[in-house]
């Protein structure tokens, strides 16, 4: 028996040594309980590896006690978060703090509040025939003499006994919350000794393997067909190409039933919870009882309890989740759907891992000998690289389900307009007349706007004046509902003055607009019209966005304004106009993205409309019409976009012909924070050379009291990077143990979005 287990620990730090107690039978992967650090505070801690080599020093502590009789974590598992600690530069501890739910990781100072913490399933009542009644002859006895006697208990008794099979009496156990029967009368046929009643974890039911699959077109068997075939050939991965509304959901479904008929386990990954309640219900109209979501307004409990059921699960389970869906342990995994896989959503900013969960599908698929794919209308370049050069497999869908056809889009110049005074608020003419017939023949409309708040920030009028956040180099956006301004960064709030702080003369005016003027000025200028509005401030809870997209769905709402919310994934067969308000707002960004990004949000959103057969219009208001990326959205040309996107990459050294790592230093002395990246970019250029661009200072260079200041470090494809990853390990750790800057803190972002 192994003497000595490494545990990982939710920590930023390495995995520890402790030894096995005398008689305790540990497994890989299994979640103990461990006394760490000077407090010998209680942690929760996963068994990374069982070994006989004693460590160095001198006092070894032992696992207190084992908290799952079975593993939490497979193998598979096991390496996918050690690929992402390795590429993303993280510890495998900080893997664990996000792959978990929050109640399966208890600490606590002493053994008490560990034990106050540590998750306690739910135990459900269960009940069933006693052995003998299976008898029949005995049981119908009974049955006469409940009849005459106690009507009641008779009636409950046949319920439990017709709770499974027609054809014969049911000796299995039924939960109590599925029986009609009264709490009374069941206690009765227990004290009689006819029932026994248990107490245990819910049991979840699923469906058999036969579903009711959607019709395809010949186009979509085709597609199908091809995909089948390259997954056959050995390709672990292919893209799903398909314009909008041409029905990549139809070919997901015929997957899925595939692999789900042979017991096998699925992964839909979805970029947003936005997505998974109008994906789920659909998915559950086909799979029934099989769908399991998965994402962060499910309540801590429910989260816990879904990854303890499926790490005891057989096989045969799908899953409809977010990016953090990617660590659940699914032991048969056959299948990862990644849809819309060019959406940033798929990216984790903070804290580490700064993963990508679409990089890790591709990898988990790997380590399970499963397949992935990914579907877009609008792939990202990356993945629309590695399929063109053969990496990974593609397929095509070019034709709008049934009978749809593709929107014709307008474009709408917003400077001519304010010339010829065609321009009202921040609606061309174009578009209202365009909404206006669009209402007066019943249709729905939406319109993007891609800036949440009532207006971007408040100026006085007099001298200039800005009201700013105090934490934060920003300005702050004036929110009307509750006259507040708000910081989109930090939170800060505060009232909007009454006059201007700095000359005490005028009052402050809002600049600029957002969704929330937005729904203001539209139900003004169509007062008969019911507006709504879907974004962050909007949508304070899943049952409030629920609400609100089933308001449109069911034609309550005529005009749906929001940000970039509404562009993914909806089908809402009323919608027949799309207006997309400030398209250079999006052209406008200081990132090498802007353009492909650009191009991606407003084919997502001009992709809403016209999904039935009577059509549908786009018109996108802009100051400068002759843009090549809004001339090519226009056009619905995705692979003019990619050759003038690729050939600027290609000249300036950005992905896919080269790998980014962002570093961004933080700390409250700017004098400090100069010393330091002048010393790490110093370091780095003795390493890396040309490839270290920088110091430079972000578009917004301090949030919450800290100053910003940043690194990048481009490599290209061709060179290793995993060495290049050594090397910037051993180069932060040397700079880490640098007394003088030991207080900056580094963030390290691999491949950023």
């Amino acid at each position: 028996m192994p003497h000595y287990a490494d545990i990982v620990l939710p920590l930023a730090q390495p995995a520890y040594t402790f030894s096995v107690p005398e008689g305790m039978t540990l497994r890989e992967g299994q979640a103990v309980s461990v006394r760490f650090g000077r407090q010998n505070k209680f942690y929760t801690g996963i068994v990374w590896r069982l070994h006989d080599r004693r460590p160095d020093f001198p006092r070894i502590k032992s696992i207190e006690r084992i908290l799952y009789d079975e593993p939490l974590l497979s193998a598979p598992q096991r390496a996918l978060w050690e690929w992402i600690a390795s590429y993303y530069l993280c510890s495998v501890g900080e893997v664990m703090r996000v792959a978990l739910p929050s109640l399966m990781k208890p600490s606590g100072d002493t053994e008490e509040e560990f034990s106050e913490e540590e998750f306690r399933p739910r135990l459900e009542c269960y009940v069933a025939l006693a052995p003998e009644l299976h008898d029949e002859t005995v049981f119908h006895e009974t049955c006469e003499r409940l009849e005459r006697r106690a009507p009641r208990q008779y009636e409950a008794l046949l319920e439990i006994a017709s709770a499974g099979d027609d054809s014969r009496i049911s000796t299995g156990e039924i939960a109590r919350r599925l029986l009609r029967a009264d709490y009374g009368a069941l206690q009765a046929l227990e004290r009689k000794g006819y029932v026994r009643s248990t107490q245990h974890e819910r049991t979840v039911e699923r469906g058999g393997s036969s579903f009711r699959l959607p019709e395809l077109t010949p186009h979509q068997r085709r597609t199908l067909e091809a995909l089948r075939e390259q997954f056959a050939a050995g390709k672990s991965t292919a893209l799903l190409q398909g314009v909008t509304g041409s029905g990549k959901t139809e070919i997901y479904i015929h997957l899925i039933a595939e692999v789900l008929a042979r017991g096998g386990d699925v992964l839909l990954l979805v970029p947003e919870i936005a997505l998974t309640a109008q994906l789920i219900e659909r998915m559950e109209r086909i799979f029934g009882s099989r769908v399991t979501s998965y994402h962060s307004k499910l309540t801590n409990r429910r989260r816990t309890e879904t990854y303890l059921r499926l790490s005891r699960s057989s096989g045969g389970e799908f899953v409809v989740g977010v990016r953090s869906s990617i660590f659940l342990p699914l032991k048969h995994l056959q299948l990862i759907v990644v849809d819309e896989e060019h959406d940033a959503s798929y990216k984790q900013a903070d804290p580490a891992p700064r993963y990508n969960a679409r990089d890790c599908a591709v990898v988990m698929a790997r380590l399970t000998a499963g397949r992935t794919l990914l579907g877009s209308a609008t792939p990202s370049l990356e993945t629309w690289s590695n399929a063109a050069s053969g990496k990974y497999g593609r397929a095509e869908l070019t034709e709008r389900y049934g009978a749809a056809q593709l929107p014709v889009v307008h474009l709408s110049d917003t400077l001519r307009a304010a010339r010829r005074g065609e321009r009202h608020g921040h609606f061309n003419k174009m578009l209202l007349d365009k909404i206006g017939e669009t209402l007066d023949r019943g249709g729905q409309v939406m319109l993007f706007q891609n800036r949440r708040g009532f207006s971007p920030y408040v100026e006085c009028t007099e001298c200039g004046w800005t009201a700013r956040c105090p934490n934060c180099n920003v300005t702050l956006t004036y929110h009307k509902s509750g006259q507040k301004l708000v910081c989109h960064y930090c939170g800060h709030t505060e009232t909007v003055p009454a006059k201007c702080p700095s000359c005490r003369v005028t009052d402050v005016v809002p600049v600029g607009f957002g969704t929330e003027k937005i729904e203001e000025e539209v139900a003004r200028i169509f007062p008969e019209a019911r507006v709504a509005r879907l974004d962050r401030d909007s949508v304070t809870s899943e049952r409030a966005f629920n609400a609100i997209i089933a308001d449109f769905a069911a034609h309550r709402t005529d005009i749906l304004v929001g940000t970039q919310m509404i562009t993914k994934g909806f089908d809402f067969e009323g919608v027949s106009l799309v207006g997309i308000l400030n398209a250079d707002n999006l052209l406008n960004n200081p990132d090498f993205r802007a353009a492909e990004r650009a191009f991606q949000l407003m084919m997502q959103v001009a992709g809403r409309a016209g999904r039935r057969d009577d059509g549908g219009e786009v018109v996108i208001q802009t100051g400068d019409p002759t843009h090549p990326v809004i001339r090519q959205v226009a056009a619905g040309d995705y692979e003019g976009m990619v050759r003038t996107q690729l050939a600027d990459r290609q000249q300036f050294f950005y992905p896919p012909y080269a790998r980014l790592t962002s570093l961004t230093l933080r700390h409250r002395d700017p004098t400090t924070l100069r010393n330091g990246i002048a010393e790490l970019a110093a370091r780095l250029r003795t390493r890396f050379g040309r490839r270290v661009l920088g110091p430079m200072t972000p578009p917004v260079d301090r949030i919450r009291g800290e100053y910003l200041v940043g690194l990048l470090l481009k490599v290209e494809s061709g060179a290793s990077s995993a060495r290049a990853r050594e090397l910037l390990s051993a180069e932060l750790k040397a700079f880490s143990e640098n007394p003088a800057y030991r207080a900056i803190t580094v963030v390290v972002d691999v491949d950023p979005q």
